[in-house]
């Protein structure tokens, strides 16, 4: 009996989760960690008490004292600076330790795999090549240099993790969606609709490039769907008054981020937002992150000039450097497309062509493309109210700014994509213009027509990974710290997020790197120079910060040719990407520069940003006006176009 009533006991005490649990430690740190750089573990911790103290130990030496939380923690290791290539990380917590090995390689190593892949697509022109060599240099890094161990990595460890993505996988079918829709709309003869109708307005390139630039800045509220619908809308048009694909994706591309990153309700802005509001709160600064993303749009000197050098060119039809050249090339033999480049989305399949005997309706593309609209608002208007109360917000403005500001974007489209695919099919259907079977092979078309794309965005995205791994925008960071003085503040943040955003083709995610990094600089670097939180000088130190590195997001997201959204541009165009690459970098850089130098630099020293903004306006005209050259077509008159 006494056995038994031990036996139980003993099974009770093992099986009880009153049980006292065996205290485990565990070391993690996934890829490598830059030389001369701050880095982090992941610790895992069971059976000990929560803040039960533990030692962090590099190489044996003592550094940093840590407290434990149940499960996984992230520790930031910034007491010690990895000097050699191999470090051993040990966390001692009493009799229980655990240890890992981090490989240390020199910073300037993490910028070789978006530097590969960049110029050898500027340089050969094959945008696919390039970004699977630089997605190979990177697993290269990653992988100690062992060839097939990063080739095989570099498809089951990078790009499909990449493609497994979320967010990203809407995307993907996002734009194969917008691909069926467009599909459907040129077998049943919409798209010849749309172009007939608008032909009697856009008549010349001039009033063609301004019908495209408008439509942009209309759609205001998304930049993928900006590029998109803008590209795939305006292109038979602008293919007919002979502009070039490489114009039309240019203003598609300078409309699209620029427009949704300034205006006050976009699915941009809560993003923008938040980044400002978390760093204002961990300053203890009392200025409103709303009323301060606000007051920062005069201050982003870059995409507002953008956009006043889209509108230029587009009315003045006057062009420089590679455009001038696609333009003459365009007007002068009718091709739009340059021999030997590639279109990213084919559009001119046989399968998408309306029969001869269908009649070219606008309705049945105009009604698509305003589903896609009006779903898309609906459900960021669904979206981003759920969880809120309207009571709390009387004013109609505040309500709507909140409610787009919580709206998810990606979502939104995905519906909005869904529904035009239907309506776009149902259309053709019940006017028995196509049968089931011609509506499903227009649909199927409209998918493979974005495979190219879709395969350079995933590849991109692969990039982006490898950039994480690596580390890149921390080195980036790194070069810019230390030689910042207040009133240079700006236009070096400028800089900074240019070169993060053009090496990693993400605005959004420079943006998440630098904000709260460069908002408590600011702070600092004012209260230092004896201009404490509500003086003038802190709060237009604070504005030219902010406002710089939302405009250098914008920059580099242009200028890089790994960018999702420059890649969606030439997808809408259905241009050629790394030829909208090379031609729009040079009105991108000068406008990079311009909005630096009337801009970032004087307003720090308190010129009215209003005023920088007239000059730099004038700068555009008169710059365009001198060196441009026009490259405009005339046709004269609509039979001519007609037979063109």
């Amino acid at each position: 009996m006494k056995k038994l009533l031990c036996a139980l006991t003993l099974l009770f005490a093992v099986s009880s989760p009153l049980a006292a649990q065996a205290p485990a430690l565990k070391v993690e740190h996934s890829g490598v960690a830059l030389r001369g750089g701050r880095f982090h573990v992941k610790l895992t911790a069971d059976g000990f008490a929560p803040g039960a103290p533990a030692t962090l130990l590099i190489d044996g030496r003592p550094v940093q004292q840590i407290k434990l939380a149940h499960g996984e923690q992230t520790i930031v290791i910034d007491t010690i600076k990895p000097t050699g290539n191999r470090q051993t990380v040990r966390v001692r917590a009493g009799a229980v330790t655990a240890e890992t090995t981090i490989r240390a390689i020199p910073g300037w190593l993490s910028i070789i795999p978006p530097v590969v892949a960049i110029v050898l697509a500027l340089i050969l022109r094959e945008v696919l090549v390039s970004l699977t060599l630089g997605i190979f240099s990177g697993a290269l890094i990653l992988y100690n240099w062992n060839p097939i161990t990063a080739f095989a990595r570099s498809i089951d460890s990078i790009v499909a993790p990449a493609l497994a993505d979320s967010d990203h996988a809407k995307i993907v079918l996002f734009s194969m969606l917008l691909g069926g829709m467009i599909g459907l709309i040129s077998k049943s003869g919409g798209t010849m609709g749309i172009v007939e109708r608008v032909r009697n307005y856009a008549t010349t390139p001039r009033r063609g490039q301004l019908t495209a630039w408008i439509m942009g800045v209309i759609i205001f509220f998304d930049d993928y769907a900006n590029t998109l619908i803008v590209g795939s809308t305006m292109r038979p048009i602008t293919d007919r008054l002979r502009i070039s694909r490489e114009k039309l994706s240019y203003i598609v591309d300078s409309t699209a981020a620029p427009v949704a990153s300034v205006f006050p309700i976009s699915t941009w802005i809560g993003f923008e937002v938040g980044l400002i509001a978390a760093a204002f709160t961990q300053l203890g600064i009392t200025m409103n992150p709303y009323l301060t993303f606000l007051e920062t749009i005069p201050f982003r000197f870059y995409p507002i000039l953008a956009l006043v050098l889209g509108f230029t060119i587009a009315a003045t039809c006057r062009d420089f450097g590679p455009m001038l050249k696609a333009e003459l090339r365009a007007s002068q033999t009718g091709a739009v497309v340059a021999p030997g480049d590639t279109p990213l989305a084919d559009y001119n399949a046989v399968a998408l062509t309306a029969p001869g005997n269908i009649p070219h309706r606008a309705f049945n593309a105009l009604i698509p493309i305003a589903t896609v609209v009006a779903v898309a608002l609906w459900g960021m208007y669904v979206s981003g109210a759920a969880g809120l109360n309207r009571a709390d917000y009387p004013a109609t403005g505040a309500w709507l700014r909140e409610v787009f500001s919580n709206a998810s974007s990606i979502d939104s489209l995905l519906w909005a994509s869904l529904a035009a695919v239907l309506v776009a099919l149902f259309l053709p259907l019940a006017q028995r213009l196509l049968t089931m079977k011609e509506a499903m092979e227009a649909l199927v078309e409209g998918f493979k027509s974005m495979l190219l794309a879709i395969i350079v965005l995933v590849l991109a995205w692969g990039i982006g990974r490898i950039t994480i791994e690596l580390h890149t925008a921390d080195f980036v960071v790194g070069i810019a710290e230390g030689v910042i003085s207040p009133h240079f503040l700006p236009v070096l943040v400028f800089i900074a997020a240019a070169a993060i955003s053009f090496a990693t083709g993400t605005s959004w995610g420079t943006m998440a790197i630098l904000m709260p990094l460069v908002i408590p600089i600011a702070h600092r670097l004012s209260v230092a120079a004896g201009h404490p939180n509500g003086t003038e000088l802190h709060h237009i130190l604070m504005l030219g910060t902010i406002s710089s590195v939302l405009a250098g997001s914008v920059w580099g997201d242009h200028c890089s040719p790994i960018s999702d959204t420059t890649i969606l541009s030439s997808m809408g165009a259905g241009s050629d990407h790394i030829a909208h690459v090379r031609t729009q970098l040079p009105y991108a850089l000068a406008i990079g520069v311009l909005g630096m130098i009337v801009g970032d630099i004087p307003t720090a020293y308190g010129l009215s940003p209003w005023l920088s903004l007239a000059v730099g306006t004038i700068v555009i005209i008169a710059g365009v006006m001198l060196f441009g050259k026009r490259s405009d077509w005339q046709p004269a008159t609509d039979t001519t176009l007609a037979a063109d």
